[in-house]
């Protein structure tokens, strides 16, 4: 775990000290979920933005066992 320190804009730092107050949580903890689920809804979006980017694969005559991973990891 680390500690960090960041600048919040007022408005901002008061919406998180409000949602604290309802959750009955720390401020520290609604920030770390925020983040998580952000971060996570994001790296499931890369992931299927991956997966569709090979789309079709198949119906390409020049593509054979052999180069699978320059399209997969975006070589080509």
């Amino acid at each position: 775990m680390h500690t960090t320190q960041i600048i919040l804009e007022d408005w901002l730092y008061q919406a998180l000290q409000t949602q604290a107050e309802i959750e009955q949580r720390s401020i520290s903890e609604v920030v770390k979920d925020v983040l998580a689920n952000h971060l996570s809804v994001n790296s499931v979006k890369d992931e299927r933005q991956r997966l569709a980017s090979i789309e079709g694969i198949g119906e390409d005559v020049q593509t054979t066992g052999r180069n699978h991973d320059d399209i997969l990891y975006g070589l080509r």
